[in-house]
């Protein structure tokens, strides 16, 4: 069947789903797009998701509790995990209207039947289970797409019980979307899927697993060929519902894990015993077999190629800004959510976890020590912590990626523990020093070796040292120095005591005392005793300022913009981009000022305005490191000149944000001299180019931002590492008012 014809009426009225997570959020959107439902309705556990739901138009309306969900609905699809069916087949049951007809998305569909017999008793004749066959590595409800069932197959499991006018209404549904819909009993349908999904899912999840446990894992997994990672992808899928999958259809993969051990078993000795006609006979019944799947399959969408691609930004010029939206989460609180809730006693629960590549590195970094660690999903991490003395070495090098915070930070945390360690990270990490924590580390007793003559990663950490606490005072302003020495000093005899030349980023000090451990704070002086303990807590991860000030800049420069950004962190060491934009003319404003987990929040709302250029305060400049390339931007638009000075820091960062800086403005037409500590910029009319980012994400959306102001189209190279902390930036920057088109090149 195809969809309706247009201007025909809908084939249902209301239409409630449970659950938006890939599977819901497509089920809604192709619901949408073929014009099938007149209501939708949706429920999720998070009331954040529900929201998010609302804001994209995924449904018309949404509520936490699955009741209110349902209620006159004429259908409803259970897209949640299928261990949770009964409990919210309960919650449900007295709100759903007589005649409702009732599906689900579940891999497995004994135990979905057997939850709804133990609530329904009889069961309802409505009740039709589902399962398409389609989906994907991501989750939640951003993944989600309206074609994500086209050319896929979608299982009904009728029941002696079912209606056969509900069935049909559950097939054309699924019709319209582009599937194509089978039917089989309960029982063949898992037995079938142990074997063609839950089987190779589970040999994929224990081959990961056992080779990441390698001493030589990195170079296993650098060096892995097409077939290795086409094999593996499916390990990156969601752990928590393959873990109810399987325990949902136990009996279903025993069986077929029996059968595969036997085949496995058959090859072994075939190789033991240089059986060659056994061998070829194996492996020529695996190649004609996959050669008619492919036949089967041609056309689908289950097989992609895996080939490398450069990202590249391209922005038309002009827009304004508007709306009220919110930010990722903090980068930094983010790490440290990760590092503290680790080493802490008890199950620490993050919410607004930045999803970036530099957070989830810290996350598999403590993994790799033993930590277990849940999500993150939708924002939300669980962290059983191990306790002070409760990690264990690695089994090869730990992988910092991108990640500076994550490798100074680990620093002092692995100068502690009775392990050797090896730190690495890709080549832009590789490129950035690694002696200015190394330094005073040792100063405590640890062994601690960098590599080369300029203290570069790859880092070595020697355990089993005695560490000693002491008083270190620091020659440059360095939040990821200062918390790698308070780290240490968790386990080091005596006091340790840190002295800083200029106020840096506090979120070390704030989230310890947080996590109950006694930190004073004196001026520029701060001072813990080793020998306590961390006592696990909730941590609500406010947004990013740094990822907000690239919007602070946008809506300040484009005439007619006017946006608010919503829970952004405001630490009084982290404002120094409201403060400089404020003191070249913009127009901000701090609303509904909070304090969450000892973070202060607020809502900023920012019109544009005319800015003027000016002196940057050097006791600014520790206060936005990280914001300059953006206030670079607000520069090129200022009325008159800009001078930066005190800021080398910048040369060290993903790349040297100075010169990169000064050589796309240029080409972009903006008169600028870089100098030894800083940059002078003239403002003036940006033009039209292509720019190079090399590779450093705030670099790509500063240049990004730009096009606000330029005269003609700009293009940005090598934006892949964009990621690596805003990883929706430009879905955000579209719906905030930002022409921007993402270009994949391989």
């Amino acid at each position: 069947m195809s969809a309706p014809v247009p201007g025909s009426p809908p084939l249902l009225g209301k239409v409630a789903i449970i659950g938006l997570g890939l599977i819901g959020s497509s089920f809604a959107r192709a619901l949408r797009e073929k014009s099938l439902a007149q209501v939708i309705s949706g429920s999720a556990r998070s009331a954040a998701t529900c929201a998010l739901a609302r804001e994209l138009g995924v449904v018309d309306v949404a509520d936490v509790d699955p009741a209110v969900a349902v209620r006159d609905a004429d259908l409803v699809l259970l897209a949640m995990p299928v261990a949770a069916t009964e409990a919210v087949l309960r919650a449900i049951r007295p709100a759903l209207k007589s005649g409702v007809i009732l599906t689900d998305g579940g891999s497995t569909k004994g135990n979905v039947v057997a939850a709804a017999r133990a609530v329904f008793g009889t069961l309802p004749a409505g009740f039709v289970p589902g399962h398409p066959i389609a989906g994907s590595e991501q989750s939640g409800v951003l993944a989600g797409k309206a074609d994500l069932f086209a050319r896929h197959k979608v299982i009904l499991t009728p029941l002696p019980e079912s209606d056969p006018a509900a069935v049909n209404i559950v097939r054309q549904v699924w019709q319209s979307m582009g599937a194509e819909v089978l039917e089989m009993p309960v029982d063949r349908h898992d037995e079938v899927l142990a074997k063609t999904s839950h089987l190779p899912h589970l040999l994929a999840f224990s081959l990961v697993d056992t080779l990441a446990r390698e001493s030589e894992n990195l170079d296993i997994f650098r060096y892995a060929a097409g077939g290795f990672r086409d094999f593996t992808r499916i390990a990156a899928s969601d752990p928590l519902m393959w873990h109810d999958i399987f325990l949902g259809n136990r009996e279903a993969v025993l069986k077929a894990l029996g059968h595969f051990t036997e085949g496995v078993s058959e090859l072994r000795a075939a190789i033991e015993q240089g059986d060659s006609e056994t061998l070829l006979g194996i492996f020529t019944r695996a190649k004609v077999a996959r050669d008619h799947f492919t036949h089967m399959l041609a056309g689908t969408a289950y097989a992609k190629t895996m080939k490398p691609k450069n990202i590249e930004f391209a922005v038309q010029p002009g827009g304004r800004l508007a709306g009220t939206f919110r930010v990722p989460g903090d980068k930094s609180i983010s790490h440290r959510s990760i590092m503290l809730g680790s080493l802490a006693e008890g199950v620490t629960e993050v919410s607004g976890f930045l999803e970036g590549e530099d957070a989830l590195a810290t996350i598999q970094a403590f993994r790799d020590m033993g930590v277990v660690i849940e999500g993150p999903h939708q924002g939300e991490v669980r962290v059983h912590g191990v306790g002070l003395n409760g990690l264990r070495a690695a089994p090869g090098a730990i992988y910092c990626g991108n990640s500076g915070t994550s490798m100074r930070l680990l620093s002092g945390i692995l100068a502690a523990q009775p392990f050797d360690t090896v730190m690495s990270g890709d080549p832009s990490l590789s490129k950035r020093p690694m002696e200015r924590i190394a330094k005073p580390l040792r100063q405590m007793g640890a062994d601690i070796q960098t590599t080369g003559e300029r203290g570069t990663p790859p880092v070595t950490v020697k355990g089993g040292r005695a560490l000693k606490g002491f008083h270190y005072a620091m020659p440059v302003a360095s939040a990821q120095v200062k918390s790698g020495v308070l780290l240490a000093g968790l386990w080091a005899d005596g006091e340790t005591v840190v002295t800083e030349p200029a106020p840096t980023r506090d979120h070390t000090e704030r989230m310890l005392r947080g996590f109950g451990y006694d930190v004073q704070v004196n001026g520029p002086t701060v001072t813990l005793r080793g020998g306590g303990k961390l006592r696990a807590m909730k941590i609500d991860v406010p947004a990013d300022i740094s990822s907000a000030a690239f919007f602070m800049v946008a809506a300040s420069i484009a005439e007619g913009s006017d946006i608010t950004l919503e829970h952004v962190g405001i630490n009084p060491t982290r404002i120094g981009v409201i403060n400089i934009l404020r003191a070249m003319g913009g127009d901000l404003t701090v609303l509904n000022e909070r304090e969450v987990g000892g973070e202060p929040v607020a809502d900023i709302r920012i019109r544009s305005a005319r800015l003027h250029g000016i002196n940057i305060p050097e006791d600014q400049v520790p206060l936005a490191i990280d914001e300059f390339p953006a206030l670079f931007i607000a520069a090129a638009c200022a009325e008159g000149r800009t001078v930066l000075t005190g800021a080398e820091e910048l040369r060290v960062k993903e790349s040297d944000r100075i010169q990169v800086m000064a050589d796309g403005l240029t080409t972009l037409g903006i008169r600028c001299e870089v100098t030894p500590d800083g940059i002078i910029i003239d403002g003036g009319q940006l033009g039209s180019g292509r720019v190079v980012s090399h590779g450093d994400h705030r670099i790509a959306m500063s240049f990004s931002i730009a096009a606000l102001r330029a005269s003609g189209p700009i293009e940005i190279e090598d934006c892949a590492n964009v990621a690596t902390s805003f990883p929706d930036f430009t879905g955000l920057a579209r719906r905030a008012g930002l022409n921007i088109a993402v270009i994949e090149r391989v």
